[in-house]
């Protein structure tokens, strides 16, 4: 087994794929916590569809994907926070917007231009997409997401669960509610890549809800969603190519199995 992976992970392509999943699935943990808390799980979901569009254009433009899609959609989160926020539309009808709007344009522009490309990937996630471009702009982009969060943690906390306080004792939380959606909207667009625009959204969500299930502390919860969230990617990674199925499939299904199993001990907690 070991000779196998050994032999599996000289490919340059796996390289890739592992560098960039592990950042990707340690950032999307650690703002997941923020974001389930703060039931702003689907922002992911509608920031991953802008990220589709944007990456269309790109592609019909002949420029770097992920250099054009980043601000894209950094600028889509601020859209979506001030709508909310501002109560000009209910948070889930602006994310249904923006999400169909995007998608749309996307398909368009691809088939306006003559774009040949594979749909597939796009949607889904690839790691044959991945070059070194990506790889090196995700692992920066992905640093500084970590760094930003530990340093500002603390503020992350305190805005998370009690926001009214949190203003009350000085604390600008528009600023940092800001600050979680941009965070989310760079590890959305560097994960795309790999996950598509239809899975990567689980990154965020699956490794947070597993770890609540059986941790109660904010600090507790982040670290075990986080821990999750890479393992799960590992077995993931792994086992897609062992059995022939789609990356982001086989990251999802783990996943998935893995919030079972906890919501399982978790009720086995709450019975004895």
């Amino acid at each position: 087994m070991a000779d196998e992976l050994a032999a599996l992970f000289s490919y340059p392509f796996m390289q890739r794929a592992l560098i960039v999943g592990l950042l990707v699935s340690l950032c999307a943990a650690l703002l997941g916590t923020s974001l389930v808390l703060k039931r702003y799980s689907m922002i992911g979901d509608g920031l991953s569809h802008v990220g589709y569009g944007a990456f269309a254009i790109a592609a019909a433009a002949g420029i770097s994907p992920l250099g054009f899609a980043i601000p894209v959609v950094v600028v889509s989160s601020f859209l979506l926070l001030y709508i909310t926020r501002k109560g000009k539309m209910g948070g889930d009808s602006a994310i249904a917007i923006l999400s169909s709007s995007s998608l749309a344009v996307g398909m368009a522009v691809l088939a306006l231009n003559g774009v040949s490309v594979d749909i597939n990937s796009y949607m889904f996630g690839s790691i044959l997409a991945l070059s070194g471009e990506d790889v090196a702009l995700s692992v920066v982009c992905s640093v500084i997401v970590c760094l930003l969060f530990v340093l500002l943690y603390h503020r992350i906390f305190a805005v998370t669960f009690d926001e009214s306080f949190s203003s009350a004792t000085g604390i600008h939380t528009g600023i940092y509610n800001m600050f979680i959606s941009v965070l989310t909207a760079v590890v959305i667009v560097v994960g795309m890549r790999l996950m598509g625009a239809l899975l990567i959204s689980s990154l965020t969500i699956f490794p947070s809800l597993s770890s609540m299930r059986v941790c109660k502390g904010f600090r507790s919860v982040t670290i075990c969603a986080a821990v999750i969230s890479v393992v799960c990617f590992t077995v993931g990674l792994i086992g897609s190519y062992f059995i022939n199925i789609p990356t982001g499939a086989g990251i999802v299904l783990v996943n998935l199995a893995v919030f079972l199993v906890f919501a399982l001990i978790g009720k086995l907690r709450e019975h004895k």
